[in-house]
């Protein structure tokens, strides 16, 4: 594992100085000069360029300050105007997802989808504590030699398929994509990528002390070594990275509580009334959605109170709510959000999807998502294109003897969902917004999204016109978005009503 300070943000006059040769104190080089003189902004009256100006010349009175104002007083908010950009190499699939539940971050992955994966993969500590190495990296190679196989025969077949394609060189790169994207759904999530992250101040203290209460030994290396780097440049700004006890216990006793529940109360027959796809449930949506939509349209839009607005769009006919709404996204482009009148109704879904989709799935961090655990018991998904190839029956017997080496980790070690699989699957619950939903529909139902997610979404948006069929009448892939509003805003018919 590599965790590299990529660069941090710095006063501007700084930065200048040392353009020109007028280096002074090297302690000017701190992000923390800027959350310090922001800090003093509510309270004093000179020009915030002076306050910065100030502040780089009295480094320590300026890290006094932060400590003061963001710990002692608990205007956290401060520590946000100190950003990190942060490398991330040869680290697990698996703790990628770690590093990003953090919301507040942006982050580019090293994709599998495009990149050509060699052998590489992280072999956890504990599994080897645990004397199951073997095991362990004999099921990762199996997977790895599966991977190259699958990716020669489906780059054949993409080929085969798509030869109008194949015939101009500059498509090359796009159809051997398709092979790696599929060809990837056997490999680990042991297997070691790259990350770049830029996140600031507060938010990545908060990362160092979830990292650290991990069970897995490799989080607690990587909160290590953020701190290390972090404390050199802003000691003032990352100062409680301990975790506390409800960092550590509060997951897994709530674990345990719900499975004494589940054993005591017995098998459930599920909820019968929630909307169901096939790996999608809609189980809750706000009710009368459409009129509350309309009637947040009408607040802001008029001087009627809320209750008022209430009372109105619930007296109003389908025709008029639905030419209120649609009033609200006449103008809209494929590349337009929605207003955000939109965001007063919800959806919450329960999806069931693979690594590989909620891989991109997590990068909505808008939504609310809450995960159980890959297992085994949640199946695979096995990509249509290797069962078109017969490769199939190979894939299958990959993941059995996979899920038979990770039933033996599990007894010994919580590590082991490493070797599990990115076509193992995990149940999700998901809560959107109307709005959300608009933004996630336009990039992941469009016909250039990779086919897992676009299945999932294409079931979300169906669901959810179900609900309110007003609120999404615009909902759909950006591919499909001029047609949509075609039909939905083309001319009445001579003589309707």
């Amino acid at each position: 594992m590599q965790v590299i300070l990529a660069g941090y943000n710095l006063d501007h006059g700084t930065i200048s100085d040392f353009q020109t040769g007028r280096q002074g104190d090297k302690e000017r080089l701190t992000p923390e000069t800027i959350a310090a003189a922001y800090a003093r902004i509510s309270r004093d009256q000179r020009p915030v360029n002076e306050l910065r100006a100030l502040a780089v010349q009295e480094v320590e009175k300026a890290r006094q300050s932060n400590r003061n104002i963001v710990f002692a007083m608990g205007h956290s908010s401060i520590a946000e105007h100190a950003v990190f950009n942060i490398d991330f190499l040869n680290v697990s699939r698996l703790l990628v997802e770690e590093i990003e539940r953090s919301r507040l971050a942006s982050y580019t992955e090293k994709s599998q989808r495009y990149v050509l994966l060699e052998n590489d993969f992280v072999l956890p500590p504990e599994i080897r504590a645990a004397g199951l190495e073997a095991a362990f990296v004999g099921a990762v190679e199996e997977q790895n030699r599966l991977y190259h196989k699958l990716y020669e025969k489906l780059k054949a077949c993409v080929f085969e398929k798509h030869g109008d394609l194949a015939r101009d060189p500059a498509n090359r790169s796009l159809l051997e994509g398709w092979a790696k994207e599929d060809a990837r759904y056997i490999i680990s999530l042991a297997t070691q990528t790259q990350l770049g992250m830029t996140i600031n101040a507060r938010s990545l203290e908060l990362m160092i002390r979830r990292l650290a209460a991990s069970p897995l030994t490799e989080a607690q290396e990587c909160s290590r070594r953020l701190y290390e780097l972090a404390v050199g440049i802003a000691p003032s700004l990352v100062r409680y990275v301990e975790p506390t006890k409800y960092d550590r216990l509060a997951a897994e006793e709530l674990r345990e509580k719900a499975q004494s529940l589940e054993a005591e109360s017995g098998e459930g027959d599920g909820n019968r009334t929630a909307r169901r796809g096939e790996d999608v449930t809609l189980v809750y949506a706000t009710p009368e959605a459409d009129n509350r939509v309309a009637a947040a349209l009408l607040h802001s839009a008029g001087d009627l109170s809320l209750p008022e607005c209430l009372e109105r769009a619930n007296r109003m006919n389908v025709r008029d709510k639905a030419e209120l709404i649609k009033t609200a996204c006449r103008h809209m482009c494929s590349y337009d959000s929605v207003l955000r009148e939109f965001e007063y109704v919800a959806l919450q879904y329960e999806l069931q999807v693979s690594a590989t989709c909620f891989a991109q799935l997590k990068r909505h961090r808008m939504a609310t998502m809450t995960c159980q655990d890959y297992h085994p018991a949640r199946g695979v998904t096995v990509p249509p294109s290797i069962s078109e190839a017969g490769l199939e029956d190979d894939f299958r017997a990959v993941v059995g003897r996979t899920d038979e080496v990770y039933e033996r980790i599990k007894k010994a070690t919580p590590a082991a969902a490493y070797v599990l699989t990115n076509a193992h699957r995990r149940r999700v619950a998901m809560k959107v917004n109307a709005r959300e939903l608009y933004h996630i529909s336009r990039l992941r139902g469009d016909k250039y999204a990779q086919w897992d997610i676009r299945r999932t979404t294409e079931e979300m948006m169906a669901l959810g016109r179900e609900a309110m069929p007003l609120t999404l009448m615009l909902v759909c892939g950006k591919d499909n978005f001029a047609e949509l509003h075609g039909r939905v805003f083309s001319p009445a018919p001579a003589g309707s009503r």
